[in-house]
């Protein structure tokens, strides 16, 4: 166990900025409570809900990654089994345009694009549906 003794007129511990990123990445691992991270680094549970909140807010400088799941190609054999209405419509959109990316967002949110997009507005639109 861990003590710190905040002496003088500051009563608040300052968490520098690379410690509030540390935890709220503890945060983020799968499997993690953010009240037993919270609790681990001496920190409420509040205050590490509104880091996790202003790390979504922040605006990124460089490139953002996101998780990507490649999904196995749809072929004529697979007509065995039911198809559902999103696995019909992605066999007529990937016959109709070769370079078809979809980006799944969450919350039933899908974008659905091909080599033909402009950069530019991808990234516009991104940048929009990222901040809600």
């Amino acid at each position: 166990m861990r003590v710190e003794v905040l002496g003088g007129l500051e009563r608040r511990r300052r968490w520098s900025q690379d410690d509030k990123v540390r935890i709220v990445e503890e945060t983020l691992a799968p499997g993690a409570k953010v009240t037993e991270v919270a609790r681990r680094n001496g920190v409420a549970a509040s205050v590490v809900f509104t880091w996790r909140r202003q790390a979504r807010t922040v605006e990124r400088v460089g490139p953002c990654f996101a998780p990507v799941q490649i999904a196995a190609a749809v072929t004529g054999e697979d007509n065995a089994k039911p198809q559902s209405e999103d696995d019909r419509r992605m066999r007529s959109l990937s016959t109709a345009r070769n370079g078809l990316i979809e980006i799944d967002l969450g919350n039933r949110r899908r974008i659905r694009v091909d080599a033909q997009v402009d950069p530019e507005a991808l990234a516009r639109v991104l940048d929009v549906l990222e901040r809600r």
